[in-house]
């Protein structure tokens, strides 16, 4: 499994328990201290396609599940490209996108650079819940109070007059986040659509306030045969399985 997301966390759980799996939980090692899990892990990169595919074959893999976030663009790219050149079936765990919803006021951009571009010439006092290394962009708009939320220390700090930081590890849940926004009088939200319910919090105390939420759109990744949620994945690696005692590798490398 290439992991880092909660659905891996929670696929890896689920496979733990059953004695017919063996499962390996790579992990992307961006994370300080990351939460322990069910299942063996390995840390850190495989040197691109080639890499990978000579893990999968060295290993022995024969299921290949990419549980990635669904941001993570280069790794779900390489996992498509290895498991074709090593011949192991590759299922994307890959969670459905946010949609509006009435009271929604959302700006649809896509990229951090055109969120900093969208945020406009005025001050603001904005959220940001972006991971460390695409922090950098806001460094153009100073003018902007900002608020940001990581799971580790952001070092250095942003080079601008404004920046608060609070640490947090989702779940969040939405009156904590509305509490955090009318504390430090938040009027924009910059996030990416990552889905699912660990990090919606932030979406509907936004909504609830009236706040507007600057929304990156997700990358586009090569065609994969996908599954929405750990229960269809499970599904998966049992219809597939042809031997005995089945491999499965759940790469989920990077997630907030």
């Amino acid at each position: 499994m290439l992991g880092g997301t909660t659905e891996a966390r929670q696929l890896a759980a689920r496979l733990a328990m059953r004695p017919d799996i063996a499962a390996t939980l790579s992990l992307a090692g961006r994370t300080i201290a990351p939460l322990t899990q069910p299942v063996p892990v390995r840390t850190g990169g495989f040197g691109g396609v080639e890499g990978l595919a000579t893990y999968l074959a060295e290993h022995g893999i024969d299921r290949l599940i990419d549980a990635t976030h669904p941001f993570a663009a280069r790794i779900s790219a390489n996992a498509v490209a290895a498991a074709r050149l090593a011949r192991v079936p590759l299922l994307r765990l890959e969670r459905p996108a946010w949609t509006m919803v009435p009271g929604d006021r959302w700006r649809p951009v896509s990229s951090v650079a055109a969120a900093v571009a969208a945020l406009g010439t005025g001050p603001r006092r904005a959220f940001l819940a972006l991971g460390r290394q695409e922090l950098g962009p806001f460094e153009d708009a100073p003018q902007h109070a900002y608020l940001v939320r990581s799971v580790d220390p952001v070092e250095p700090p942003l080079a601008v007059p404004h920046a608060s930081y609070v640490l947090g590890r989702g779940p969040f849940r939405e009156e904590d986040d509305r509490a955090l926004f009318e504390t430090h009088g938040i009027d924009a939200v910059v996030a990416k659509n990552s889905g699912g319910e660990a990090t919606y919090g932030k979406i509907a105390a936004a909504r609830a306030l009236g706040i507007e939420v600057f929304l990156i759109g997700r990358p586009t990744l090569p065609p994969a045969e996908i599954a929405t949620d750990v229960e269809a994945a499970l599904g998966w690696i049992d219809r597939g399985g042809t031997h005995e005692a089945a491999s499965a590798t759940v790469a989920a490398e990077r997630g907030l």
